[in-house]
């Protein structure tokens, strides 16, 4: 069983590990993710426990974070609700209070600091004003440390600070103990400003889940929450407005902008008849829309879904982060200790000097800067893949991106368009063209297959479907049926072999549907797919960024399919499959990719999906794909273009050295620190640099993945 709760108001990521830390050894959870990026918590519950696990969520969350709601994401049904969660990953603190507190802290100590040097005599009132103004800008960091003390939990950024700036103050040293805490505000503040600023933009994707849908009702049009409109009611839509559930157009014609979904800013076309997606904003023309799926399951839902649930599936960096924090801030504070205490008593004196140099190492414990940075970068590479309508399923799936060493494809409408029309007609002795087409027609009439439907389309007429008897679908090969009392085969070459019916093999390039009647052939017909424009594109800058091996999988005849891999430059290509023989060939090749090297398959049809989940890494086109291809994938290219598979390869790259910056960066900087420190040569400013300082430029730095072009 799988829940999901909005935590509204985290905003630590510190305090998020912790969440997600205690919640994993609760025995009724085997598997939990908090992200503070999204402030969404998502578990799965173990089979058996079903009941209610809202209080216990809450009851955790009060622990570390008291001023965080924790709101159960199905309970969420009315639309004020409703507008809430789209707004909920937006910064909830008060910036206007906040600066007000620096402020005022500041006048304070800068009155100190006037008394302290024009006042000379007067030692008590600048301690008074010192006191004061730490209270201003401290007093709920050290509630918030005795809090923490209370519940067991020491080393935390608010305890750190606390014991820095107050063992400041035993040993005398007023005005550094308050400027390290107002450099610590400040810091804190432009850390959680920058922090803001990144929830935004993913916060401006969340912009394509609709408020509102227009449903005809009653002989009018109302408005309600689109989550009350039911499969088959129609909804109206005026240009303006978004489309709000999936939907067929029974009337009226329009543009539709789809960058939403696909990262594409050219407007599309769309008449009654065609597919309107939720999420598209209409242009122009009013659309009336025959609703074809719930809210639950339209486009504009599963997209903010995938988008919000990233943050669960955390790449392997990520967690390495977590783990080395917990033992990083530990190991610090004692070599703090170790060093305020152990010297001076073997040196026999010096206790303010070196209790000094064990404060700078207090104040640079703190792994704050790797906590909220490292997966910062990852929810930025995420977010700026989506705007180029690649949707990324998890950071892990990112960081694999990386070590792409074999990409497997699906040919129909992955490579190719996946339109298919019918280019020649062979007929045999004793038949015509119009004849062969005819009973094909006839014989494909019952299946959605592209391939029939193009034959559907050729014919031009109606088929009376009252003719047909003992209709059966021959998985991979064809069709069987009784027509006016014969038996009509129409299907693959292996189809007539398998019947033992010989043909001639036609030499044109494309797929071909072989019509026997009564055990003898009586033609074929050849139907030809175009091959998208940016493929060949598409494997060559693959291959370019590292991708050792590409591989093309497909059911259509080896000729055809020959042909195209030579076209494209494919490395290897397997034709005239069984589906199950795809994931077969999928497992050969994956015991032969280089060690840590990701395998990944690219696939649209229902046909993909065992496939997709199959592999290290599944892709699916999206935007025309079917809906099981998108629920197997881990990556998603809303504008079914391979070459996006290129764009996400270099957002991969973009983000994993963003990331590693971060961690070098930081850590080099803290070590660097540490060890003037302990020589004595690093001051608290220092140190607050090496915390807070660090912190800020890491997020600033990954802020940078947000606005990757790929």
């Amino acid at each position: 069983m799988k829940k999901e709760y909005i935590l509204r108001g985290l905003a630590c990521a510190s305090c998020a590990g912790k969440i997600e830390t205690e919640i994993s050894k609760l025995d009724s959870v085997q598997e939990v993710s908090v992200s503070a990026m999204t402030s969404v918590m998502a578990l799965t519950l173990r089979e058996g426990h079903t009941s209610d696990f809202t209080e216990t969520v809450k009851s955790i969350v009060k622990k570390h974070e008291p001023d965080v709601v924790v709101i159960d994401k199905e309970a969420v049904i009315n639309d004020d609700n409703r507008e809430y969660v789209n707004n909920r990953i937006q910064w909830q603190g008060g910036w206007k209070a906040k600066i007000g507190q620096l402020i005022l802290g500041a006048l304070i100590f800068a009155a100190g600091i006037a008394t302290e040097h024009f006042y000379t005599g007067n030692v008590y009132t600048s301690t008074i004003l010192y006191v004061a103004s730490y209270i201003v800008l401290g007093g709920k960091v050290v509630l918030r440390a005795l809090r923490s003390i209370a519940r067991g939990q020491i080393f935390d950024e608010n305890f750190l600070m606390s014991a820095a700036t107050i063992g400041a103050f035993a040993i005398g040293e007023f005005s550094e103990a308050v400027t390290v805490m107002l450099f610590y505000q400040i810091g804190e503040f432009f850390q959680e400003a920058a922090v803001r600023k990144s929830r935004k933009s993913i916060t401006d994707l969340m912009d394509i889940r609709p408020d509102y849908a227009c449903v005809k009702r009653d002989g009018g049009i109302i408005k309600v929450a689109p989550e009350t409109v039911s499969i088959g009611e129609l909804i109206e839509i005026k240009p303006g407005e978004k489309i709000p559930l999936d939907g067929i157009i029974v009337e009226g014609e329009g543009m539709i902008d789809t960058k939403s979904l696909t990262g594409e800013s050219l407007p599309r076309f769309v008449k009654q008849g065609d597919t309107a997606l939720s999420g598209c904003v209409n242009q122009n023309g009013l659309l009336t829309v025959k609703v074809t799926k719930p809210f639950g399951e339209s486009t504009a839902a599963k997209i903010v879904d995938l988008v919000e649930n990233a943050g669960s599936k955390k790449a392997q960096t990520e967690k390495f982060i977590t783990r080395f924090s917990r033992y990083y801030t530990p190991v610090v504070v004692i070599c703090a200790a170790l060093l305020a205490i152990v010297p001076p008593i073997i040196a026999g004196g010096g206790w303010s000097e070196w209790i000094n140099r064990g404060l700078v190492f207090l104040v640079i414990s703190c792994p704050c800067a790797l906590v909220i940075s490292i997966p910062l970068g990852f929810f930025g590479g995420i977010g700026g893949a989506s705007r180029k309508g690649i949707l990324v399923k998890g950071g892990n799936y990112l960081e694999a991106l990386n070590d792409l060493d074999i990409i497997v494809f699906d040919k129909t409408g992955t490579l190719t368009k996946g339109v298919f029309e019918v280019t020649k007609i062979h007929a045999a002795k004793g038949y015509t063209e119009a004849h062969i087409l005819e009973i094909a027609a006839y014989a494909e009439s019952c299946s959605n297959h592209p391939i029939a439907l193009s034959i559907g389309r050729a014919y031009e007429r109606t088929v009376d479907k009252s003719k047909l008897l003992d209709y059966v679908e021959l998985a991979g090969h064809g069709i069987s049926v009784k027509m006016d009392g014969k038996k009509i085969l129409a299907g693959s070459g292996k189809l007539m072999e398998n019947e033992g019916i010989s043909c001639a093999e036609a030499e044109e390039i494309g797929t071909k549907v072989y019509v026997a009647v009564d055990g003898v052939y009586a033609g074929c017909i050849v139907i030809s797919d175009e091959i998208k424009p940016d493929s060949r594109e598409a494997i060559l800058g693959l291959k370019a960024k590292g991708v050792r091996k590409t591989v093309m999988l497909t059911g259509d005849n080896k000729l055809t399919a020959e042909k195209i891999a030579k076209d494209l430059s494919i490395d290897m290509v397997h034709a005239e499959l069984l589906p199950h023989r795809k994931v077969e060939i999928l497992e050969l090749l994956d015991t032969k990719k280089r060690h840590k090297g990701k395998l990944a398959f690219v696939g649209d049809g229902i046909n993909d999906a065992p496939v997709l989940a199959r592999a290290d890494i599944g892709i699916a086109m999206g935007g025309l794909g079917s809906d099981a291809a998108v629920e197997a994938a881990d990556i998603v290219l809303m504008n079914d273009e391979p070459s996006g598979l290129v764009t996400a390869l270099e957002i991969a790259k973009a983000t994993r050295r963003i990331v590693w910056q971060n961690i070098v960066f930081a850590l080099g900087v803290k070590g660097i620190v540490l060890l003037l420190g302990a020589f004595g040569f690093a001051t608290m400013w220092a140190a607050v640099f090496a915390d807070v300082g660090v912190a800020l430029l890491a997020v600033l730095n990954s802020t940078r993945a947000m606005k990757m072009d790929g």
